[in-house]
């Protein structure tokens, strides 16, 4: 049994420590924050991560939370006109092993949260924030806030994009801007007209913009969010920016009608200004020596592939699976599991990455190439929507 200390407590830090404790293993969570709190956004989750999630028994608790689509629909932005659908619901779960759901993080969070509180092997400290970090051939030795220190056999890094972890073992830099902005809010669909109300996914594509909406907390509110082009002052780092909700409009003033309406009624938005890293160029990206990352520490996207959460929930079932792998009690060890998962995991993330940047030069494109797209999609929607690759791929060997 290893000892893991875990760095970040959101919904990668939760997993990787439900994972490993799963597979029989102690953890402590650090979460920098005072209280546990997620924002007010939604998250997709494809078959290739409900399939996990299912396995780590938290079917009921999704279920009872999650909204359950049974279509993607995709639009042209400007005139309204559909372009591409891809049946959801009982085809992806017969296709992939289980079914594509929706779902406030909020949520998604505190599921794992419950699932990890309710285990005996997971320690969970708050105020807990990664002050430094020394490993030895024996171990990881880590400093936190209020003058903890802990001691472990591994130190998984899952605290975000803007990494402490990577910031001391890797110090390769900050992510840098993408000239984007996500504009997110969720509204409650009894406050909608019922022509605005939905229980699809649906993607408006437009010149330089595109608008993703989708239900979540079992259909009762809708998760809308805009990202248009744009930058925006001051730390990167914090992306709940205050929004007017006037610039958003703005914006949007030349889509049609319905996506006007529904922008139009949100009065209330957060922003945020999307920053990535270059996809994956090696395993040495997501371990070294004894020191893993996790998530967006490791692979920051943007969300153009609504695979952020799954791929770092995809890395916690492969860590600990890759802890399991090798048995030999030498110093090594634990070294040496961590390259198996590091092998495992970081072609596949590279691969989201570079998929999820591409996806953004289509959903923004202009002129020609925006013709071309909207042609192919009414030809070939199913074909062109439907990944096999992603949603059957599995998150080891």
């Amino acid at each position: 049994m290893a000892n893991v200390l875990v760095a970040g407590g959101g919904i990668g830090g939760l997993s990787a420590a439900l994972a490993c404790a799963r597979a029989g293993h102690h953890v402590s969570i650090h979460e920098r924050a005072q209280e546990v709190t997620e924002v007010g956004a939604g998250v997709q989750l494809g078959s290739n991560v409900v399939k996990i999630l299912y396995g780590w028994g938290l079917q009921e608790a999704l279920c009872a939370v999650a909204a359950f689509p049974e279509q993607l629909t995709v639009r042209n932005a400007i005139t309204g006109s559909k372009l591409g659908v891809l049946r959801f619901g009982q085809t992806f779960a017969q296709r992939y092993g289980a079914p594509y759901l929706t779902i406030h993080r909020a949520d998604l969070h505190s599921v794992l949260l419950n699932a990890v509180c309710d285990h005996a092997h997971i320690e969970l400290h708050m105020n807990s924030a990664l002050m430094g970090v020394q490993q030895t051939s024996q171990g990881v030795s880590a400093d936190f806030a209020n003058e903890q220190r802990s001691q472990g056999d591994l130190l998984v890094g899952a605290d975000g994009g803007w990494s402490m972890v990577r910031k001391l073992i890797w110090q390769d830099g900050t992510p840098q801007p993408t000239g984007h902005l996500a504009y997110r809010a969720m509204v409650r669909q009894s406050e909608l007209p019922e022509r605005l109300r939905s229980s699809y996914v649906t993607a408006w594509l437009g010149p330089q913009m595109h608008v993703v909406q989708y239900p979540v907390r079992r259909g009762a509110w809708l998760n809308v969010v805009a990202i248009v082009h744009g930058h925006v002052k001051g730390d990167m780092s914090h992306w709940d920016h205050s929004a007017n909700a006037r610039d958003i409009q703005q914006s949007l003033n030349e889509t049609c009608g319905s996506l006007r309406d529904l922008v139009a009624t949100v009065a209330h938005w957060r922003l945020w200004p999307l920053s990535i890293r270059p996809p994956m160029a090696g395993a040495a990206e997501h371990a070294v020596g004894r020191i893993a990352l996790l998530g967006d520490a490791a692979h920051p996207m943007v969300p153009y592939l609504a695979q952020g959460a799954g791929m770092a929930i995809e890395d916690a079932s492969a860590l600990a699976w890759a802890l399991g792998e090798a048995r030999p009690s030498t110093s090594q060890d634990i070294e040496a599991k961590l390259k198996v998962y590091a092998q495992a995991r970081w072609q596949r993330n590279a691969q989201v990455q570079a998929r999820a940047i591409k996806n953004g030069e289509i959903f923004h494109a202009t002129g020609l190439m925006r013709w071309g797209r909207d042609a192919a999609l009414r030809l070939l929607g199913k074909n062109l929507l439907d990944m096999p690759w992603l949603y059957g791929g599995k998150a080891h060997p």
